[in-house]
């Protein structure tokens, strides 16, 4: 099941990158590209696709990431995010017929993570580019409130990085960038695997603008 959704998600990477209005949008001049290739921030929606065991469990949450390009094709990144919420999938079938939802709910159980490494790009002088990235960091799992979500939930659960449930992490990764100018849009896919007396491999997709100058 885990190659499966890798697998989709890379399809759907594929699918983004054959958009119209991507593939219409007009290449950037290389000498403003070079203007636009210092720095990139962005922000963006993450689903990890947490599996400790048998389980798995579906986590929605929001992010941010910095860059800063030491050549037009290697980046130094870094990025957090802090997962607050949980998806249910239920499918219904009556007769010959189903119906599926999709509910949002927030958890008790709450991972905060912390990336930072390089970040290969390709394609930097047009609008649309590939990168693949390497990254070391930490998961750390908080437990608050299950109906409190606030600046001081994530400040706990910043405080308490480097406590029993902070554990090592890496996570290789790519995607794709489109741009408009130094606006732009990020899809990314990769295995975000943590130690825990042993190793656990989870699924994390992240969608978001991103702005280069």
């Amino acid at each position: 099941m885990k190659r499966i959704g890798f697998f989709a998600s890379i399809v759907g990477l594929g699918l983004f990158a054959s958009m119209p209005s991507l593939a219409a949008a007009q290449a950037t001049p290389p000498a403003a590209s070079g203007a636009l290739n210092h720095a990139e921030v962005g922000v963006y929606g993450d689903y990890l696709r947490y599996e400790p065991n048998t389980s798995q469990i579906d986590f929605v949450g929001v992010g941010g990431r910095l860059g800063i390009n030491m050549s037009p094709h290697l980046a130094l990144e870094g990025e957090i995010n802090y997962d607050f919420a949980r998806n249910y999938t239920n499918t219904y079938t009556t007769g010959t017929s189903s119906t599926t939802t999709t509910t949002f709910v927030t958890t008790r159980l709450r991972p905060l993570t912390g990336l930072f490494g390089p970040k290969l790009q390709f394609g930097t002088s047009g609008p649309l580019r590939a990168f693949v990235t390497g990254k070391l960091g930490f998961i750390n799992f908080t437990e608050s409130n299950p109906n409190n979500v606030s600046t001081g939930t994530f400040s706990s659960a910043v405080s308490g990085v480097g406590g029993p449930g902070t554990h090592l992490a890496f996570y290789p990764g790519g995607g794709l960038e489109a741009f408009a100018g130094p606006f732009g849009l990020r899809a990314e896919v990769g295995d975000e695997i943590y130690l825990d007396n042993g190793t656990y491999n989870n699924l994390r997709v992240t969608f978001g603008p991103t702005l280069r100058f």
